[in-house]
């Protein structure tokens, strides 16, 4: 049997207990420092109230410390991964490989998605090196996928849903060498999110300010099934800078998902933590931010099915298309097939994309059936289309609590009885709480025996049961304790005692994991290191040579001045050419020469193509940078 874990995103502590409460196994949130989410940190001290809140349901807390590190910055690190380590921390998410030389506690180190793992043979790699979970990169399809987990012993994560790199995370550049901004150092530019013009061989320009390199968001939730069979043991949602609402509609819907293959396959799967969710809506993906969905390359891309050249912003649901607009009242046509997406309500945040292109956003004041009041005056053309980007009573619901996890139990009272002595008849009451996967946690009372003088009539159970506002639920009761007569207050007092000891019990049986060992032989060691490997401290130099690896040039960050050649600051598996339906390798092709440059604001971009490896680089000319 597999475990499936279901891993969550959290910018901060509240959003973590959210994600936690929706039915998440695993969470992974900033560190202080070094992280590649530089407006998601977090303090030492958060950090440590959530391990404390995680651990009764034995959800585990990996934290971010996923940037390059500059040499003046190492010791510091180091300190701060000895202090996750001992609050709790389960393991850390990480790029930089001098951390593997540190001297550090033997906590769990995760490889990062910005190692970029392409493959089986990376994968492979990094398991020698000591990496106890790999996250491969989402460019993966199926059957490499099923490669990688058949190359490695240890778990392979993998993402399942949000926003996605245009470019192989880890090996973007784009952001620095244009404004200074690393993505390796947590602050990209997202240069991919910008609009561009598209110039082809000839000087022509075919299309203007369109997001060019702007793709949908990731959503394979009906793709769980696959990627677990292929040897997934851990499914990723990104989002470490969405808000609650995102978080708990995201991870209630893959929770629901992930619970439906669980169940099917119970001898084959089993989820990693403890606590049913019950939340108090339905999930409804198409409710929480997107940009429009794709499976991105786990079935082949077809033409226009990757990117979103209209807009690099929340499209939201079909709502209609516009029948006329004058000034301040827009009447609409019903597009939509579901009517829960067509129904608008006062306050709405809709967008709208034009015949031509262009596209925008409003609010609406006021709706009247097909009629929308606006707040501005606004002028869109017959047969604009309409989406809701914000769901006005929606987004009011979720800010309000929307899931409890509970934890089952099963209680057993009885009594144990004493012979008699000269202080009287005595016995014990005794109280089990049954966990499943701990065991049975029991209290008790020295009582004096008195019998009852009438029935209980199941006050003792209605008394056990009171829970209140805990995290555990009762799932069975058994009363052994006869027709003895106990005050409330005991059984009051041996409750309040019991739901102590299993809070101490699960927090205290916590399974810590321990990093691996590197294997004797480091498996597909690259021979030379070069720019893209993001060496950026004497420590990642010392560690990489350690291995047989010359390394050729650190990374650009660490370089006093950009080198004068032309630049590859990106490397995609998307390609521009197949978005467009003009392939190389089909007829289609010819009609748009080579080479093709995307204009920017003040710079440009040259895109090459290798068709061999189906892959596109984006390169910056040596006098744009």
């Amino acid at each position: 049997m597999r475990p499936l874990e279901l891993l969550a995103p959290a910018r901060d502590l509240s959003t973590a207990r959210e994600a936690i409460l929706h039915g998440a196994d695993a969470i992974y949130i900033g560190a202080p420092s070094h992280g590649a989410r530089c407006r998601a940190t977090n303090s030492l001290d958060d950090i440590r109230q959530l391990v404390d809140f995680a651990a009764p349901y034995g959800v585990k807390v990996y934290v971010t410390v996923n940037t390059i590190i500059f040499d003046d910055e190492l010791a510091d690190v180091e300190r701060m991964i000895a202090y996750l380590y001992r609050i709790g921390v389960d393991a850390l998410i990480v790029q930089d490989t001098a951390i593997l030389r540190m001297n550090i506690p033997p906590i769990e180190l995760h490889a990062s998605t910005q190692m970029d793992t392409r493959n089986a043979a990376k994968a492979r790699m990094l398991q020698s090196l000591g990496f106890s979970q790999i996250v491969v990169a989402r460019e993966l399809n199926i059957q490499e996928l099923k490669e990688v987990c058949n190359a490695t012993d240890v778990p392979v994560e993998a993402f399942v849903h949000g926003a996605l790199c245009v470019s192989y995370s880890g090996d973007c550049q784009a952001s620095y060498v244009n404004n200074g901004r690393s993505a390796n150092r947590g602050n990209c530019a997202q240069m991919c999110r910008l609009p561009y013009d598209l110039i082809d061989g000839e000087g022509r320009t075919i299309a203007r300010q369109k997001h060019f390199l702007s793709l949908r968001d990731l959503n394979r939730i009906e793709s769980l099934a696959q990627m677990a069979e292929a040897g997934v043991a851990s499914f990723k949602i990104e989002g470490r800078l969405k808000d609650p609402s995102y978080v708990k509609n995201v991870v209630a819907a893959y929770r629901q998902q992930l619970d439906k293959i669980i169940a099917a396959n119970p001898d084959k799967y089993y989820r990693p933590s403890r606590g049913q969710s019950v939340m108090s809506f339905t999930p409804d993906l198409r409710k929480s931010f997107n940009r429009g969905y794709t499976d991105y390359f786990f079935t082949k891309p077809q033409r226009g099915s990757l990117a979103t050249f209209d807009s690099p912003k929340a499209v939201g649901e079909l709502v209609g298309e516009v029948r006329s607009c004058n000034g301040k009242l827009i009447e609409f046509n019903h597009k939509s097939t579901d009517k829960t997406a067509s129904t608008l309500s006062n306050g709405d945040g809709l967008t709208y994309i034009t015949p031509d292109g262009i596209s925008g956003g409003f609010r609406a004041n006021r709706i009247e059936g097909r009629r929308i009041h606006l707040f501005e005056s606004l002028q869109l053309p017959n047969g604009t289309q309409l989406y809701r980007s914000y769901d006005r009573q929606w987004e009011e619901s979720m800010e309000r609590p929307t899931a409890t996890r509970l934890i089952p139990i099963s209680l057993t009272a009885r009594l144990i009885s004493h012979k008699p002595s000269e202080s009287g008849n005595n016995a014990t009451l005794v109280l089990d709480g049954d966990v499943n996967d701990i065991g049975t946690i029991s209290v008790s009372i020295d009582i004096p025996y008195q019998k009852s003088e009438k029935p209980d009539n199941g006050y003792r159970e209605r008394t056990l049961r009171k829970f209140g506002n805990t995290i555990f639920s009762i799932e069975h009761f058994t009363d052994l304790v006869g027709d003895a007569f106990i005050p409330a207050s005991v059984l009051s007092e041996l409750r309040r005692k019991l739901i102590d000891a299993l809070m101490l019990t699960l927090s205290a049986t916590k399974r810590r994991t321990y990093r691996r060992k590197p294997e004797a032989e480091i498996a597909n060691a690259p021979a030379v290191a070069t720019r893209h490997d993001n060496i950026s401290n004497s420590m990642a130099r010392e560690f990489y040579e350690s291995i047989g690896c010359k390394v050729a040039e650190p990374a650009l960050e660490a370089n006093k001045q950009l080198p004068l050649e032309d630049l590859r600051v990106m490397t995609t598996r998307y390609c521009l050419r197949r978005e467009l339906g003009a392939c190389l390798k089909e007829a289609s092709g010819k009609n748009l020469k080579s080479p093709l440059w995307l204009r920017g604001a003040g710079f440009s971009y040259r895109l090459d193509f290798d068709c061999k490896n189906c892959q596109m680089h984006v390169i910056a000319p040596s006098n744009t940078h």
